[in-house]
């Protein structure tokens, strides 16, 4: 499948967002803290805009079909390194999955990484989006640290 994977523009902020809710929808049954009703998780312009970030789209011909983004972000002092690129808004549309869409984008990401010295990749996901965890493990991601949480109202 010939995608071309392009630096995200302001044109694509309406495509943008239909991913995005595309991205709550499906986690939503994962996560019941997510609030109801309508709800975003990127600030798309401030993605497009800044210099220390990179958000890429997958278009089929005009249509947007994957998404993602690398941020970056200073790392803790104790770490080996001092920024690393975090990774965001992976989205691929459904009749895209298992065409290898997410592993281009990953592929672009990285480079972007690289080319801006940072040395480390990390993303967070939901430990029982086992597609999510297949795609990140086929390019080469390992599971690190599990974050745990619980109300205390419960």
């Amino acid at each position: 499948m010939v995608l071309k994977i392009r630096e995200a523009n302001q044109d694509d902020l309406p495509a943008l967002r239909v991913c995005e809710q595309e991205v709550i929808k499906a986690e939503r049954p994962m996560d019941p803290t997510i609030k109801k009703g309508e709800v975003t998780y990127y600030d798309l312009e401030a993605l497009i805009s800044d210099p220390r970030a990179i958000l890429l789209v997958a278009c089929d011909q005009e249509k947007v079909v994957g998404t993602g983004y690398a941020l970056e972000k200073p790392a803790r002092p104790y770490l080996d390194h001092t920024h690393y690129a975090y990774l965001g808004f992976m989205y691929t549309h459904s009749s895209y999955r298992g065409k290898g869409v997410n592993g281009q984008i990953m592929k672009r990401l990285r480079q972007w990484a690289q080319a801006n010295g940072l040395s480390e990749l990390r993303l967070t996901v939901y430990s029982n989006n086992e597609p999510a965890l297949r795609a990140y493990e086929k390019v080469g991601f390992t599971d690190h640290m599990i974050e745990m949480r619980m109300r205390t109202h419960e």
